[in-house]
């Protein structure tokens, strides 16, 4: 390659839209697998302090990930800015299965935590917490509704991982090899400390 193609080629910014994107994905990634290993774990527990600790903390990341999720939203519109206000996409069935797959991906990243208060503030009055900080209800005590809010939220939920399913499915490729950087990277982790 000559000196001026050299020039001509752009390397990606390191602070790119796109890459904030991708770390904000990543993070809700592991909130999500949070989220559902230990709602699944406490929900199956005597109710005790301990379970009470832990209803805490997933509320706690609850509520961050609707914080996430309103700067995954803000960066994803730039991104869609930068990317379409050039060139509009290629409307082929593929970017419209694409397009649902993340739209509704997007409704229940919203729709679940929502339904979690909802829950929470069905049963008690000043239930949910982030991290020890009371948080205004969104909805009035009710006790007529906590049956019907813990189902919301359990069918939203489980819905929402059936969606995850699908887009690992369709994002397998990648998810392979993310899958394979994380595993060398751990395997350089260990070999580092034992030496």
């Amino acid at each position: 390659m000559s000196s001026l193609q050299n020039a001509t080629v752009k390397k990606p910014r390191l602070n790119s839209a796109f890459q904030r994107l991708m770390s904000v994905h990543w993070w809700m990634a592991g909130c999500y697998l949070i989220l559902f290993v230990g709602g699944t774990f406490m929900a199956r527990l005597p109710r005790t302090e301990f379970r009470g600790l832990l209803y805490d903390f997933h509320k706690s990341i609850g509520v961050l990930t609707m914080a996430l999720l309103t700067w995954r939203i803000l960066t994803l519109i730039q991104v869609m800015w930068k990317k379409y206000a050039k060139r509009l996409p290629k409307f082929s069935p593929q970017w419209w299965r694409n397009f649902a797959l993340h739209a509704l991906m997007y409704v229940f990243m919203w729709a679940v935590p929502i339904a979690g208060f909802f829950f929470s503030n069905s049963f008690r009055s000043n239930n949910v917490k982030f991290f020890g900080l009371l948080l205004p209800d969104l909805f009035p005590q009710n006790d007529a509704m906590v049956d019907f809010g813990r189902s919301l939220h359990f069918w939203l939920a489980y819905t929402f991982l059936a969606f995850i399913a699908v887009h690992l499915i369709f994002q397998w490729k990648v998810a392979k090899a993310n899958w394979r950087r994380l595993t060398g990277f751990l395997k350089t982790r260990k070999a580092t400390k034992e030496t």
